[in-house]
């Protein structure tokens, strides 16, 4: 299986891997610094260089939900390398920070609004969150307000890891409602804001400090259904 690198370390911008695999999907390496789509987060990309100094497009980073297989997909018509060659796999490291940033702020999100989450999204500049409040009326400058106060407050930002029964014996700290934390691994990886803002796992890559975030606006709140609200934050400075 495929190292991932990113999990411990979200500001690795590159690594030399060995290719392990290879077939229409795509490329798989016996690690990476590529996420792979899942959680509400793109999956990154980048390129693969070579030894000869040739570069591969890499579109899109996705995981097999069967296999675990990690597979980056390269640009049409590309040559794919052999397996057995050493590439660089190198990010495309200003779209990936500014997920990082918007990933960071949702979790603020879930700190300031009281409410189980039913759905989501990132993106590079604009993201939202979708929660469980019936017969609730959200004000947009109030949310800003405090989003942009935790970011001021400059709170580290960490990962742990506990053991599947650690977290079957903590489920209030899961806030999604329709998707649960991956088990079966032995092991779960927490995010904690520190301070007290927030804790509850997640896969996602992350900045180290909410200062990091940047000043945040809070877009269209939605009412999409008779239990979602949906609410929209982008980055003022992406």
């Amino acid at each position: 299986m495929t190292e991932e690198l990113f999990r411990e370390d979200a500001y690795l911008k590159s690594c030399s891997a060995t290719v392990t695999k290879v077939d229409e999907r795509g490329v798989q390496l016996d690690q990476t610094v590529f996420y792979p789509v899942g959680g509400g987060q793109p999956g990154d990309t980048g390129v693969l260089s070579l030894a000869d100094g040739s570069k591969l497009t890499i579109i899109g980073t996705f995981k097999d939900r069967d296999t675990g297989e990690h597979i980056l997909a390269l640009e049409e018509g590309a040559a794919a390398p052999a397996v057995g060659d050493t590439v660089t796999a190198e990010l495309d490291w200003d779209r990936r920070y500014r997920l990082m940033r918007m990933h960071s702020a949702l979790h603020l999100l879930c700190a300031t609004i009281d409410g189980g989450v039913t759905g989501g999204q990132i993106g590079e500049e604009k993201s939202r969150l979708d929660f469980d409040l019936p017969d609730t009326n959200l004000d947009k400058e109030a949310i800003a307000a405090h989003l942009n106060d935790l970011v001021a407050q400059a709170q580290p930002m960490s990962h742990r890891w506990i053991t599947d029964e650690e977290m079957a014996a903590n489920e209030d700290l899961v806030r999604t409602m329709s998707v649960k934390p991956p088990s079966g691994a032995g092991k779960v990886r927490l995010i904690e804001i520190a301070g007290g803002v927030d804790l509850q796992p997640c896969g996602g890559t992350h900045v180290a400090n909410t200062s990091e975030i940047g000043e945040l606006r809070v877009g269209k709140i939605e009412n999409k259904g008779k239990h979602n609200r949906r609410v929209n934050v982008h980055l003022i400075n992406p």
